[in-house]
């Protein structure tokens, strides 16, 4: 059955895709489901990283499931609302206040493409493929998601990709920008809990200033003040998890960090 599960480990919560017999493509249900299931994990304070990740080793995400199209986008109402439940999946995992990862394996075509654009980073194995297919099935791409490509690769990249709706291979992805990493396959998952165990022993109220400073400025580069990031560098710095940061550094030991 296609679904959206979720796994925590230690700190990290798995958002994981599964729809095996097509290459984890997301159904309608799934995209309804996917901004509650990473609201969940973020309003966890146990929680303190998010990955998403496709079921198995063949795929993140192959895309949408194209089979349900034609009953599902029959009329202008219908595809609204399914476009509707599109962008707010993919800005799900912008909009959460901890870091999110998108964990690469295999196919990353479609919407898939664009969920792991939405995460803070994306890490890929070495065995990913990729490609932006909207060209292929004469479907118009949400400005708002094509500005997150062009702030991901550029313009020319963007131009590429969506021209040509060609697969592109993981050392392209990483030329582009669109993965900080490509590891081997075997080395994925180690890859992954390296940066996440990482994450989970720095400030949150840290990384979630740093999360709405870059966000910000994504949204409008020209702006060079946001009252809400700056609200939360302000909590940060007068929080405890300051007071023992401080302690632990002068102290040469690992500070305890719980969010306030």
């Amino acid at each position: 059955m296609a679904n959206i599960f979720v796994q925590q480990i230690g700190a990290v919560g798995h958002v994981v895709f599964s729809n095996a017999s097509k290459f984890n493509a997301l159904t309608t249900q799934m995209w309804q489901d996917l901004p509650t299931r990473i609201a969940e994990l973020d309003a966890d304070p146990a929680i303190r990283a998010i990955v998403l990740m496709g079921d198995g080793d063949k795929a993140f995400v192959s895309g949408a499931d194209i089979s349900q199209f034609g009953a599902e986008r029959t009329d202008a109402l219908a595809q609204q609302n399914y476009k509707n439940l599109v962008d707010a999946a993919y800005l799900a995992p912008t909009l959460a206040s901890k870091p999110t990862i998108a964990k690469i394996r295999g196919i990353c075509m479609g919407g898939g493409l664009g969920l792991a654009a939405g995460c803070d980073i994306r890490i890929c194995a070495d065995d990913a493929r990729f490609r932006m297919p909207a060209g292929r099935l004469s479907l118009g791409y949400d400005q708002a998601g094509v500005r997150r490509f062009i702030a991901l690769i550029g313009v020319q990249n963007t131009y590429d990709i969506f021209y040509s709706a060609r697969i592109f291979d993981a050392q392209e992805a990483l030329r582009m920008g669109f993965v900080s990493r490509v590891v081997p396959a075997a080395q994925l998952d180690a890859a992954v809990q390296e940066l996440t165990n990482a994450i989970a022993d720095n400030g949150p109220l840290t990384l979630k200033a740093v999360k709405l400073s870059v966000n910000a400025f994504l949204q409008n580069p020209e702006q060079h003040h946001s009252p809400q990031a700056q609200a939360a560098i302000d909590a940060a710095n007068g929080s405890e998890d300051y007071v023992e940061g401080v302690r632990a550094f002068a102290e040469k030991r690992r500070p305890h960090f719980t969010g306030r």
